[in-house]
Parts: structure tokens; sequence; C-alpha cells
């Protein structure tokens, strides 16, 4: 079993020697191949992924330099050490100016090998933390409530955070699932490592699959190197899966795998990669109902859903609209250098009294337009959105199923096969051949139902 995420291919002539450092790494807990010549490194550097290759400096065929100038010029993603008896050392500080990460004698203590590649562990562990960049929200959200509910639902967060369980976050577009997710795993003991964040539903199944896993060099068509996948960088910490709802069922399958055994392969390699990170999923949708119509995993529902926390629309905690407006005007006036702004009583209780469709998300957005359109640190009433000065108030979402009665059989399937293409394009926006797939009907007769129901 790999216990560490490094692998290391041993070159020498001499197979004792390969054999007896085979076993002293692997005591270490590193996965391990060998073989005895230059050639040999060369076709398996080719087949799979190595992160460290320790090799001898004298050898028949194609000594150390050579290969190490070969892995150079085939810009393989790894580190070289060079083994260097005491009659070559200098030989061995070429080797070093052609790009050999260092060199250690053959014979001496296996400590000063070991500590080499404790280096190479911690250097990779540290460009691996900066290879995808992500802005952290740590520091950068509100938490303060008034709400019952929220308070109550914070509670729970908190005391999940100190497990290792995974945990679902339900709840409406722009309510705030990705704070919340950060607020677990600032209060988590992963909290010094990484946090990886991935929004499901805005990307391909292709892109998402590389996103996630991660590709060889030449795994696909524009492959041109290795990347690693999100779940290699959250190793040690966090990663946090919006949107989840918006998954194939193939990839589904594959995520459900890499859940249960911590196990992944990159795209284009067969090398097993283990991976420690704790998952936390969130969606705006009703996965128990999607299970029902076979667009979700039942086993992967249950196995992401150790712990569900729900979050209440900001419509539901109209006592936190006057808290969120506070903060988001400090938070605003101190990035535009803006000092004492005003607002009148009257275009703050038209803020609070709005139903905010889009949660506190565009309660925000909000907040940052009257920002930038205040002038000597005013905000007017003329710089609220049309609907909010014009006191039109959007209603909750109401269920498909209500119904007052009074509607024919066909205006009822009418308007149940409507929400239902609706739903449908929402969660698959880019893959209108997906949507035609499920419906069971042609891609024209898709087109066909958009106009009749006047769909975008």
């Amino acid at each position: 079993m790999i216990r560490e995420n490094l692998r290391i291919l041993v070159v020498d002539d001499e197979q004792d020697y390969c054999d007896v450092l085979k076993m002293i790494l692997e005591g270490r807990g590193y996965a391990v191949d060998t073989c005895n010549d230059g050639r040999e490194a060369l076709n398996l550097l080719e087949k799979g992924s190595f992160d460290i290759v320790v090799s001898d400096l004298n050898m028949p065929v194609m000594d150390g330099y050579e290969l190490l100038r070969e892995i150079k010029s085939r810009d393989y993603d790894c580190e070289v050490i060079i083994l260097t008896a005491f009659g070559t050392i200098e030989k061995a500080v070429e080797t070093m100016k052609a790009g050999a990460f260092t060199y250690v004698t053959k014979g001496s203590d296996p400590e000063e090998l070991l500590i080499e590649i404790r280096k190479i562990k911690d250097m990779r562990k540290a460009a691996r933390k900066n290879e995808i960049l992500k802005q952290k929200t740590s520091g950068n959200f509100m938490l303060e409530s008034r709400n019952l509910k929220y308070r109550q639902m914070l509670k729970l967060a908190e005391r999940a955070a100190a497990s290792e369980s995974n945990i679902l976050i339900l709840g409406e577009s722009g309510s705030g699932k990705e704070v919340l997710a950060s607020f677990i795993h600032n209060k988590s003991k992963r909290s010094q490592e990484n946090m990886m964040e991935l929004n499901c539903q805005a990307l391909s199944e292709s892109i998402l699959e590389s996103e996630l896993f991660g590709h060889e060099k030449g795994a696909f068509t524009g492959a041109s190197q290795k990347r690693i996948g999100l779940f290699e960088a959250s190793h040690g910490g966090t990663l946090f899966l919006d949107e989840i709802g918006g998954v194939s069922m193939n990839l589904q399958a594959k995520l459900l795998k890499a859940i249960e055994n911590k196990t992944i392969y990159r795209m284009g390699s067969t090398t097993p990669i283990t991976v420690d990170f704790r998952l936390i999923t969130a969606t705006n949708r009703n996965l128990k109902e999607d299970m029902d119509a076979d667009l979700f995993r039942s086993d992967l529902f249950y196995r992401i859903s150790t712990i569900v926390l729900e979050l209440p629309p900001l419509r539901e905690r109209k006592e936190d609209i006057p808290l969120f407006i506070d903060y988001f005007i400090n938070k605003y006036a101190r990035e535009m250098n803006k000092e004492n702004i005003d607002m009148s009583e009257n275009v703050r209780n038209m803020l609070i009294n709005y139903n905010y469709p889009g949660n506190v998300r565009e309660l925000k957005n909000i907040i940052e337009r009257l920002l930038v359109l205040s002038e000597h640190g005013e905000i007017r009433e003329e710089y609220l959105p049309s609907d909010i000065a014009a006191g039109k108030n959007p209603a909750p979402k109401q269920n498909m199923f209500e119904t007052d009665y009074t509607e024919s059989l066909r205006e009822y399937r009418n308007k149940a096969e409507k929400m239902y293409i609706e739903g449908l394009i929402e969660r698959y926006p880019k893959d209108m051949n997906k949507v035609a797939e499920i419906l069971s009907i042609s891609r024209r007769q898709l087109f066909n139902k958009l106009v009749e129901f006047g769909l975008k």
C-alpha cells in the first residue's frame, strides 16, 4: 500500500544495491521501482510518473549523467539524485550544474539520502500549495447572526468541524455555502493546510475530471504537461466541491471510488496516488429527488452526507439584513478608501424589506454598487436597482405541484413539463445533447419544446 504521496525510481546496475535501497525507502513509506540501466529508466519514465529518480553515476549502456540530461531534455517532472563513488565526486558536481538536485556518496549512511528525499518532499509540497491558485475567504466573511435557526446550524457546523466526517451543505444559490465551508475548514484540525474549491456545475465533464484528478503529459489533446488535480492539491487539507448535484453519473462513479479509497489516478496514468483530504460538498438541488429520478447515485449521496447542514435563505433571516448591510458598507468603504458613508433610513428600509432571490450574494453586489456610485459619502435612493427602488419584491419560488385546482389537466402537464425542462437546462446549461438524452427525445424535438414554452 502506498503510504506517502511520493514515488521513487532507483537506477543502478547492481541489483543487490537496488534491492537494499528499495527495502530502506519502502520502510519509510515511499513507493519504489527499480531498474538496472538508464535506457530502462527512460522507458519507465515514459510509461509512468515519478517524483524522484535516484541514479548511480557509473553504469554501462547509459550512465547517470546521460540519464540526467535525457530527463531534463524531455521535461519530466521529477528531481534527480546522483549516487557517486569517492573517486567521481568531481563529475558528480558537474551533474548538479546540469540540473541534478544533489549527489550522495555510495556507501555512506543511508540517512543522508533520506534527508535529501525529505527536502524534495517538502519542496514539492510547498510547490503543490502554490500551483493551483485559490483565494481563500478566511477573514473575509461575516457569520454573526440574530437568527435562531442559523445560529443553531452554526453550532452544529463547529462541532462537525472537529471531526473528519464528510459534510454536505444544502442551500439556495448565494446563501453562503462557500463561506460556511471556509468556516468549517478554519475550525478543523486541517486549518493550516490548503482548502481547495471547485464549482462542479461550471465545467464540462472532461474538464471537470481533469481539474479533480489531474492528468499526465499527452493524456489528451492539449495536455502539454503534467498537471496535478484538486484531490492532490488538497492533500492534508480540505476539498470543497460546490454544486455537486451538477456532476454526471459517469463522473459520480469515479468520485465515489476516490472518496471511498482515498486513492486516485491521474488521467492518462495507471499509477495509484494516495490522497488524504477532508471532503465538504454543497448543492442548491434536492438530491433525494435527483436520486428518485436516477440523476444522482444513492451510494454517493450517503457517502458525502454523514453530516448535513441546511442554510436558510436570506428572506427567512430578515433580522440579519441590517448586519450584512453594515458589514458590506464597511468592507467596500475600506477597499474604495471612502469615509463617512451616509445611508438614509428610507434606503435602508427598502433594502431590509426586499426578498433577495439571489440571497447574500445579491445583497453584497447591491451594496458594492451603491458604494461605487456614491458621491461625497452619500448613498441615494436613485442608486438602487430598479426593482428595489420601485418597491417590487419577487415572491419566493413556489413548488411546481402547488395548484388551486382550477387548471385543466393539459395546463398542469404543460406546467410540469416546462419546469422539468427548465431544471435540466439549469443542470446542464452547456449540453443540450444531454438534456435531450434524459428526456428521451431528439435534439430537434427539444428545441421545439424550448420554443413552445418560451425558454432560452
